[in-house]
């Protein structure tokens, strides 16, 4: 790489990291970044994504860029049931957080289940992807560039401007993470199951689930004969369940995910059992998360470390100084000492405050009530 080029790739990197701080909320960062992405790391199409970070998995709000919403089941049933390459659970322990598809196969992207089953009948030649995380490890979102057939495959160079973004641009999706009053609504109503078939088809849905799936911000799905649109988020933790169930994949089928009126849902899928042993149907759980589900993405956000974490949670069950030292092996002047760590990082000055700010309804969206499409 040039002197010439490597300078503008430094200017470029810098303004649109300036973008990203300017950024309002999820959807406003990934409409900043991406046009500028475009510019020095040219692409076709794109997908960015907001993820949990305690299990990786999509969640909203997602921005699409010339991609029709057909191919999402195709996308994901291909990435979690079939994929070798660059899967996006292994990219994120990468030592590089970044990864071209014919880079990494040699320029034989046909070993790609995803280049079979997708890319290539859609007229797409490669693919570079991208996880978002922190310094902590933890993925905060997701990139998926797409180069047309007759364009020249992303370069080491490409790959490495984008892992670059990585870090800082997850730094800054985390930070939409931190409270803010929720708004007030009508009573829950109770836990929402859908029921999916084999294929991953919706079989059935009760009336709570609808309730549930209405309250998120409206982005990329696809059509059921039921009437109702599912999100993509939610077909990708049907295939994750039935991708565990297989021993394709470990870890759990949740995502938690944020509401217009700023309060948690929590999605848990699982794959059911014939009598004879065979998988069967696909339940999708949906209900309103109770603090203590949504308290490690908090954590996260505020950065706390392991013991910080601990002693917060003793700190919620109403336990004094001198039990947690007791309970923890350490001086009651040490405790101290991480309980004002924990006021100062999360800008509150009492227990009181921190209980309120961290174990109750009340968090900042992930991302915003509006949807992103991308066309031309």
């Amino acid at each position: 790489m040039g002197r010439s080029t490597a300078s503008h790739r430094l200017r470029a990197r810098e303004e649109l990291l300036a973008g990203a701080d300017r950024a309002g909320d999820v959807l406003d960062l990934f409409a900043e970044v991406s046009p500028r992405l475009r510019q020095v790391v040219p692409f076709a199409a794109a997908v960015w994504r907001a993820t949990d970070p305690m299990t990786g998995l999509m969640t909203a709000p997602i921005r699409v860029e010339n991609l029709d919403e057909d191919g999402c089941a195709v996308f994901w049933e291909s990435e979690l049931l079939s994929e070798s390459v660059n899967p996006f659970h292994e990219v994120a322990r990468m030592p590089v957080s970044a990864a071209g598809l014919r880079e990494t196969t040699g320029d034989l992207p046909g070993r790609s289940a995803l280049y079979r089953q997708y890319l290539r009948p859609r007229g797409f030649d490669d693919e570079l992807r991208s996880v978002l995380r922190t310094a902590a490890g933890h993925t905060w979102g997701t990139v998926s560039l797409f180069r047309e057939q007759g364009q020249m495959p992303f370069t080491p160079a490409d790959i490495e401007f984008l892992a670059g973004l990585s870090t800082p641009l997850a730094h800054r999706l985390r930070s939409y993470a931190q409270p803010v009053p929720a708004v007030p609504t009508d009573v829950v109503p109770g836990p929402g199951l859908l029921l999916f078939d084999p294929e991953g088809a919706l079989l059935s849905v009760n009336d709570e689930a609808r309730h549930h799936l209405a309250q998120i911000a409206d982005g990329p799905g696809v059509p059921t004969r039921l009437g109702l649109r599912l999100p993509a988020w939610v077909h990708g933790v049907v295939v994750r369940a039935r991708a565990i169930a297989e021993g394709r994949d470990r870890g759990s089928a949740r995502v938690r995910v944020r509401t217009r009126a700023n309060t948690w849902l929590q999605c848990h899928a699982s794959c059911l059992t014939n009598a004879d042993g065979s998988l069967g149907q696909t339940a999708i759980v949906v209900d309103a998360a109770n603090p203590s589900e949504v308290a490690p993405i908090l954590f996260a956000a505020y950065e706390l470390s392991e013991r910080e974490l601990e002693i917060t949670q003793f700190v919620e069950r109403g336990l004094g100084t001198g039990e947690i030292a007791a309970k923890l092996f350490l001086s009651p002047h040490t405790v101290r000492d991480h309980i004002k760590a924990v006021f100062d990082k999360t800008r509150v000055s009492s227990r009181g405050e921190l209980v309120a700010k961290l174990f109750t309804e009340h968090y900042e969206p992930l991302g915003t009530d509006r949807v992103m499409r991308v066309d031309g």
